[in-house]
């Protein structure tokens, strides 16, 4: 599920392209006519049903057969299970299949495609810094699972250096007002109806830190996916681009939406507040655009920010003044 030379090169020209020029326009009536083209979109809705395509079932079957998996080793060190030990990893293989497989099939769907990138604002304003980017690499977080395939992570950082470091040992973990980013405003890339909102989800500290990053690898990344894309991404919205585009905003800060499902919202529109929620290290926003509103069903989208282009990992950039500035070391994001 790695990304291949083609998808590289694809994204590099993106990124080089974001400033702008001839043709903008027409490349991004382009980008959203395709999305609708690609999936057979009927005209936007406001709050679309559930839809049980093959991609929805093999997620719950996926998440399914983990459950089962732990259950049989759970029975299994209570009492003796009266079949042979090695058909308790039936299910566990049951479910790396199933991903594998969805993760392929993206894949493949991608390179056919080549799906053009849909421009639109940037989600912040003010100095930010860039990490996870699909500038570096597709997928840019390693995974085309919930439609990250061109996700990018950005965090706050109004000065340089005023972000804390990643630490080796100490602390493990850091309180979330420790992070300049933390309760910055969130903004809407473009006109657009809210699909999904949710904001109930508690803002856990930092994992910032490499005994951190462990625990949240071998417990609590693990926990949230069998738990379902809603505990990953955290306190979340969904936006309604139009063109069969959705914009996903992740890990946002708990009572912080101004926004419920059905309304509508204005490009640069406040919508809620940087956060700690879900699968994530630190304060920052997770962004991503997907042909579907369900995490679970949509692949991912290229985008393209007015003015900024794809930031690359590491780089600082300030939004709204359109200016890209000199890249700068920063540590990873979950």
């Amino acid at each position: 599920m790695r990304d291949s030379h083609h998808d590289r090169e694809q994204h590099q020209a993106v990124a080089e392209q974001g400033s702008g020029g001839p043709g903008r326009d027409q490349e991004e009536a382009a980008g959203r006519e395709w999305v609708g083209a690609a999936r057979g979109a009927a005209p936007a809705r406001s709050r679309p049903g559930r839809r049980w395509s093959g991609r929805k079932v093999a997620m719950l079957v996926y998440r399914l057969s983990w459950l089962v998996f732990v259950g049989l080793v759970v029975a299994g060190v209570i009492t003796e299970l009266p079949f042979s030990w090695w058909l308790t990893w039936v299910p566990a293989v049951v479910a790396v299949c199933l991903l594998f497989g969805l993760g392929r099939s993206t894949a493949r769907a991608q390179r056919a495609a080549r799906p053009p990138a849909v421009e639109c604002a940037a989600p912040v304003s003010g100095r930010w810094a860039a990490l996870n980017s699909p500038a570096d690499r597709v997928p840019s977080h390693g995974t085309h699972a919930y439609g990250q395939t061109y996700a990018i992570d950005i965090v706050g950082e109004p000065e340089p250096g005023s972000r804390p470091r990643f630490a080796r040992i100490w602390p493990v973990m850091r309180r979330n007002d420790r992070f300049p980013g933390f309760g910055a405003q969130v903004r809407a890339v473009g006109d657009a109806t809210v699909v999904t909102s949710s904001d109930g989800k508690r803002d856990h500290l930092s994992r910032n830190s490499l005994p951190g990053v462990v625990y949240l690898m071998l417990a609590e990344s693990w926990i949230r996916d069998l738990a379902g894309a809603g505990w990953v991404v955290g306190n979340h919205v969904v936006l309604d681009l139009g063109g069969g585009a959705y914009a996903l905003y992740a890990h946002l800060r708990r009572g912080s939406l101004t926004v419920r499902a059905g309304e509508r919202v204005t490009a640069g529109q406040a919508i809620a507040q940087c956060g700690n929620s879900g699968n994530s290290t630190e304060p920052h926003v997770h962004f991503q655009l997907m042909d579907d509103p369900d995490p679970d069903v949509g692949r991912g989208l290229p985008f393209r920010w007015h003015g900024l282009g794809v930031p690359a990992g590491g780089e600082a950039f300030t939004a709204d003044g359109g200016e890209h500035r000199a890249p700068r070391t920063a540590g990873g994001v979950g």
